[in-house]
């Protein structure tokens, strides 16, 4: 199905009436067409091909009632035109506004009303000015946040009152800063601590209270440091502790020796 395949209505819902549109002499200058290339019309790949036509009459669109068309507009229009859509009430024409200003206007969009703003705002600000979104009230904000911060700046979000924040951290934080969230009070951040500390650091997670985090550990932890684990309260986890330990067997430390060649 094309563009073409659907009826020219417009915003209002009403058939789009070429006789008393106000872009009448493009027209007739077939610089627009009913049903292809039409500001009137409510389909918006229809107003984005109208403005590729006819990027001048952008300007004057701007303050179109229907914010599809503010918003294809913004594309198209000069850019001194843009600052001032950024109060714009619908979410859509700020977010086209921005995209073509300078990243500094991105600033003005930090406290955004709506989350998808605020989302876009996160994923492309300079990753050096995110600290002033470290506390959007918005947890998927600052999950984008956590991984794009600075490093050296990620230890400030260590206590984010969201798991998943918190998990996008320890998948990044360095291990110096790691340790001190083996400590963290939800089971699933610790798991993705087991996951990345150095197999030497896991002993404070041995005797951890969740099994998925023991089971981790046991996966990982040096082969000395399994005792513990061999009788552990999870089937799963003893099992994968007796799999290693009976695959340690022959070999010194957990490590295979090869074969020496034979001489001939």
């Amino acid at each position: 199905m094309t563009t073409e395949d659907f009826a020219a209505i417009d915003w209002q819902g009403q058939p789009v009436d070429c006789a008393t549109c106000g872009q009448r002499e493009l027209l007739l200058a077939g610089k627009c067409q009913l049903g292809h290339a039409c500001i009137a019309d409510r389909y918006a790949k229809r107003v984005d091909r109208f403005f590729k036509w006819n990027p001048p009459v952008a300007n004057a669109s701007l303050s179109h009632p229907y914010f599809e068309v503010r918003a294809i507009a913004a594309k198209h229009a000069d850019i001194f035109h843009l600052a001032a859509l950024l109060s714009d009430p619908d979410e859509t024409v700020r977010w086209s506004a921005v995209q073509r200003l300078p990243d500094r206007y991105l600033e003005k969009l930090f406290d955004d009303p709506h989350r998808e703003v605020r989302i876009r705002v996160a994923n492309q600000l300079d990753p050096a000015r995110l600290k002033c979104m470290l506390h959007d009230p918005d947890y998927y904000v600052r999950t984008v946040v956590a991984r794009r911060l600075p490093l050296a700046l990620l230890p400030q979000m260590r206590g984010d009152p969201d798991r998943q924040v918190r998990i996008e951290v320890v998948r990044r934080l360095a291990v110096p800063a790691l340790l001190d969230m083996a400590r963290d009070a939800d089971a699933a951040v610790r798991v993705e601590v087991a996951k990345r500390l150095p197999a030497g650091l896991l002993g404070p997670l041995l005797n951890d209270e969740d099994w998925q985090v023991r089971y981790e550990v046991a996966q990982r932890t040096h082969l000395s440091a399994l005792v513990s684990l061999l009788d552990d309260e999870d089937e799963a986890v003893r099992e994968v502790a007796r799999q290693r330990r009976d695959g340690s067997h022959g070999t010194e430390s957990g490590i295979e020796h090869s074969e020496e060649p034979e001489h001939g």
